[in-house]
């Protein structure tokens, strides 16, 4: 058995945002502008203009990132979803999506898009598990891998108690 936690971004996680998204990449594509733009500084490009990073941890150890981008008020975009190789299989990249999901919830979206690749069918087919659905893909998207984009439509009608609190400080899942 095994305890992963997910906990909001902090400046000491930034190296595991970068290494755990360099490593997926570089496995399957290769970095892009737009990624070292994200990935060199993420402060600025993420949380400061109102998105969010969420970090998995297993026994005090990053296994896992996500992030979610303000595109427009309720608007936002899923980005740089990464799971250490060694813990993929575990559950953890839904972990993530349905904590990153709720936190766009809680940051009053109700849209959260995704650009992807139809070469990564585990993720496509969590991401279709979680309600989001192919849309048109605009040609002059930010990444040359993208082939695919996605969409989930939130309804807030009925959000958490949480409502107005600070960002997520941590959430826990036992496996």
């Amino acid at each position: 058995m095994y305890k992963i936690s997910v906990v909001s971004y902090q400046p000491e996680y930034r190296k595991d945002f970068d290494n755990l998204n360099r490593a997926w990449i570089e496995k399957y594509f290769r970095i892009e502008p737009a990624d070292d733009h994200i990935l060199l500084d993420p402060e600025a490009t993420v949380i400061d203009p109102g998105g969010s990073i969420l970090i998995a941890l297993e026994n005090e150890m990053a296994v896992g990132v996500v992030g979610l981008k303000k595109i427009a008020d309720a608007e936002f975009e899923l980005i740089k979803m990464a799971v250490s190789e060694d813990h993929h299989g575990k559950g953890i990249g839904g972990i993530l999506c349905k904590a990153i999901i709720e936190e766009a919830s809680r940051l009053g979206a109700r849209k959260v898009i995704l650009y992807s690749n139809t070469r990564l069918l585990p993720a496509l087919s969590l991401y279709r598990k979680l309600g989001f659905v192919e849309v048109p893909l605009e040609p002059d998207n930010d990444y040359v891998r993208s082939d695919i984009k996605m969409e989930l439509l939130i309804n807030n009608s009925h959000r958490s108690s949480r409502d107005g609190e600070s960002p997520r400080q941590e959430q826990n899942a036992v496996f």
